[in-house]
C-alpha cells in the first residue's frame, strides 16, 4: 500500500487493481478474468492467492482499517521517544500527515470503503469498525491534549468531521488535475488544523 517503498507482491498487485476495478465499475462489475488481466495472470490463476472476489474486498477494507491505526500507533510511540519529550501539537500535526498520505494515495481505497462496506461478512465489517473506533480515540486522545477545553464528545466530532474533509479527495478530480501532491498536501494539512482550532475556539 501508501507505505511500502520496496517492490510489491503479486498478492498486493492484485489488491491494488481490485481496489480500482472496485472502485471505478463497482464490486458486482467487476470478474475475476478482468481483475487477472490487470495483473497480467489468468482469472483462474487468482485462486492461489484469493478465495475469490469477497476475500479480496475483506482483506483490502479489513487491511486499510488495520494500516492506518498500526502507523497512528507508530507516530504517537515515534513522538512519545522524543528526547525533548511529546509535543502534543507536533504529534497532532503527525497524525494528519499520515492520513493525508492515505488520502492521497489510496484514493478507491476510500471509494470502496464508501460503497461496499456492507458487503463484508458481519465479521469482516464488525473487524473494521472495531479499528476505526479504536483509530478514531486515539485522535479524540490527541486533539484534547492540544485542545483541553474540548469536550470528548465535542472532540470526537471534530476527528469525525477532519476525517470526512480528507476523505473527499476522491471528489477533487482526476490525480492529474490536482495543483500537485505537495500543494494539496499542505492544503488539505491547513484545512485540517484549521478546523480543530475553529472547534477549540467555541
Amino acid at each position: 500500500m501508501a507505505t511500502r517503498t520496496d517492490a510489491p507482491t503479486r498478492r498486493e498487485q492484485i489488491l491494488k487493481e481490485a481496489a480500482r476495478l472496485f472502485a471505478e465499475r463497482g464490486f458486482h462489475g467487476v470478474g475475476v478474468d478482468e481483475i487477472g488481466a490487470a495483473v497480467g495472470i489468468s482469472g483462474p490463476g487468482l485462486y492461489r492467492h484469493f478465495a475469490g472476489k469477497d476475500a479480496m474486498l475483506a482483506e483490502l477494507l479489513v487491511g486499510i482499517s488495520g494500516q492506518l491505526l498500526t502507523g497512528a500507533r507508530r507516530r504517537v510511540a515515534e513522538a512519545d521517544g522524543e528526547p525533548a519529550g511529546r509535543d502534543p501539537g507536533r504529534v497532532l500535526d503527525s497524525l494528519i500527515e499520515g492520513h493525508i498520505d492515505f488520502a492521497l494515495d489510496d484514493r478507491p481505497l476510500i471509494t470502496l470503503h464508501d460503497r461496499e462496506l456492507d458487503r463484508l461478512r458481519d465479521a469482516d465489517r464488525k473487524l473494521v469498525r472495531q479499528l476505526q473506533r479504536q483509530y478514531v480515540e486515539l485522535w479524540v486522545g490527541v486533539v484534547r491534549e492540544v485542545y483541553p477545553e474540548l469536550a470528548e464528545p465535542t472532540a470526537r466530532s471534530a476527528v469525525h468531521s477532519v476525517f470526512g474533509l480528507l476523505n473527499s479527495t476522491p471528489h477533487l478530480g482526476r490525480p492529474g488535475s490536482l495543483p500537485g501532491r505537495g500543494v494539496t498536501s499542505e492544503l488539505l494539512h491547513r484545512m485540517a488544523r484549521g478546523a480543530f482550532a475553529a472547534a477549540g475556539s467555541d
